[in-house]
């Protein structure tokens, strides 16, 4: 567990969102719609000139990646991080980020997918609170109700509650832990290193996009294990895009999980899907399949001072 849970500064209209690249290069087309979309939003933006480099299959150099997250978190004039593409390589930049800086500069993180591993990294070494949420690249192709989540999750101090359009129970029940999660591939191989999350005592949140069932079935094979799953108080799924009917992944879960006894929801509007909704990470939350809902007990922001 972090010595501290660091909730940061909730988002004014006008406040600077600061975007980096820690993993993959991106189209720079729905990168500046996405840019667009947040100046609509009400919030200025700021580029680092470094962000457009690439380095293979990676948005520049491993030591380039994590500088320029580094500035934005020392940047008294950005409020907020957003990450422009998942696709692979922020694990790379972790063992050179300096995460006792990161402490004293709190500041909202929004991403999901490969950016996995930067929202449970910062999790772990700075205690920092995160958003699973939508992509500067992604954002163009979100819903409204998106976007509406979105916002409000950056903005306000009131606790969200989550609720499924279709809820599918897995194992009923009810149960409150810290909510910790994001793509299952990305979380099974932080398991042995220094950035792994503890899963013991959470409400566990998992979505994946374009693994094979048997793929799936291996994942959750290594964290059960490596008996990782143990201590988890609650499992929430998101979507599984091009994993194979969602049926058969429910069931995989569900055996994964046969000796605990523990309630599982399934059909979160989370993941790699047009509608992507935010959902905060490290901040204690009540699952409840009898209501369908994801029930948050403080807000991922606290109330800016004047």
């Amino acid at each position: 567990m972090p010595r501290r849970i660091i909730r940061p500064p909730a988002l004014r209209p006008g406040d600077t969102i600061g975007i980096a690249a820690p993993a993959s290069p991106f189209d720079e087309g729905a990168f500046e719609t996405g840019l667009e979309t947040l100046r609509a939003m009400g919030f200025a933006v700021k580029v680092p000139g470094g962000i457009f480099e690439k380095h293979g299959y990676l948005a520049g150099s491993d030591t380039r990646r994590a500088e320029l997250l580094m500035d934005l978190f020392s940047d008294d004039t950005v409020q907020a991080i957003f990450c422009a593409r998942g696709g692979f390589g922020s694990m790379k930049v972790l063992p050179l980020l300096d995460f006792n800086v990161i402490r004293r500069h709190p500041k909202i993180v929004v991403g999901f997918s490969d950016i996995t591993a930067l929202l449970a990294a910062l999790y772990v070494r700075s205690g920092l609170v995160t958003l699973h949420g939508p992509m500067v690249t992604t954002l163009p192709k979100g819903s409204q109700k998106t976007t509406i989540a979105l916002v409000d999750a950056l903005c306000s101090t009131r606790p969200v509650t989550l609720k499924p359009s279709e809820p599918v129970v897995l194992n009923p029940g009810k149960a409150k832990g810290l909510v910790l999660g994001g793509n299952l591939t990305v979380l099974t191989h932080l398991v042995g290193t220094p950035f792994e999350p503890p899963f013991g005592g959470h409400i566990l949140f998992v979505e994946d996009r374009g693994e094979a069932l048997y793929r799936i079935d291996r994942t959750f094979s290594q964290l059960g294990l490596s008996g990782r799953l143990d201590g988890v108080v609650g499992v929430m799924l998101g979507s599984f895009e091009g994993c194979g009917p969602l049926n058969d992944v429910y069931g995989i879960v569900k055996k994964a999980f046969h000796r605990r006894d523990i309630p599982m929801l399934a059909g979160f509007e989370l993941g790699h899907l047009a509608e992507n909704m935010t959902l905060p990470l490290g901040v204690s939350a009540v699952l409840d399949t009898q209501t369908g809902t994801l029930q948050f007990l403080d807000s991922a922001v606290r109330t800016v001072q004047p």
